[in-house]
């Protein structure tokens, strides 16, 4: 009898101990979100970017869901999820985060996606998209959405060039204007996120300025390319 009564007071207080986290989880889902994109910390170099750039990737951007807990954390628990290709930054807006081939669930729960698979660096339309997780988020894509403004200067590289563009247009699209992302004879790049109701898009757009070597970009984006990722990084 004592070992029955036991038994049960130790499956009662399990019981509880899985509520109590599954409430905890539940409480704090956008921290604990925001923090497993935050912290996650490629090894990316020449050789890398060579490599996942081969890879094959997928581009149907309207099959991409919300970012929700599971997507992000079934994304941290593989060990190699994306095919990073480069990074982006936008020091005026202290955001910089990777550049993935292709738009899937997995590959937006970390870094930009490619929406086309014929782009490159400095040429054409280079269009990316990210999540705006909203509610003041520093992660992601979510930085274009609260600050980005026209005149600011936004680059990329595969570290071995840095492209430099300057932002002229900031504008709110239907979700079905797909054509965005169409290339263009002149030397764009385009940048994709959902407003905050998540039914519209929000572009930023900027006119190619220059490439030059990693080496002789300016100081601070170096520095922004070559330290960790400065997705939620403080101003």
């Amino acid at each position: 009898m004592k070992k029955q009564k036991h038994s049960r007071e130790w499956l009662r207080w399990t019981a509880v101990v899985i509520l109590l986290v599954v409430a905890v989880c539940l409480m704090f889902n956008q921290q604990i979100k925001e923090h497993l994109v935050n912290t996650y910390r490629p090894q990316i170099t020449r050789q890398t970017i060579k490599r996942d750039s081969k890879k094959k990737a997928t581009y149907n951007f309207s099959d991409v869901k919300d970012l929700d807990f599971q997507t992000v954390a079934k994304a941290r628990a593989k060990k190699q999820p994306i095919n990073i290709i480069g990074e982006i930054t936008v020091p005026d807006i202290n955001m910089t985060i990777p550049i993935a081939n292709g738009v899937d669930n997995t590959t937006l729960a970390l870094a930009a996606g490619t929406l086309r698979s014929d782009m490159k660096m400095g040429q054409g339309n280079y269009a990316l998209a990210g999540h705006n997780m909203a509610n003041g988020s520093k992660i992601l894509f979510s930085p274009l959405y609260y600050h980005a403004k026209v005149g600011q200067m936004v680059y990329i590289t595969d570290l071995k060039n840095v492209y430099e563009y300057k932002i002229y247009q900031r504008k709110y699209i239907a979700a079905t204007d797909v054509q965005v992302v169409n290339n263009t004879h002149k030397k764009i790049i385009t940048l994709i996120t959902c407003d905050a109701t998540g039914a519209r898009r929000l572009m930023i757009r900027g006119n190619y300025v220059k490439k030059e070597p990693f080496s002789q970009a300016p100081k601070n984006v170096q520095k922004n390319f070559s330290e960790k990722y400065t997705t939620g990084r403080n101003s």
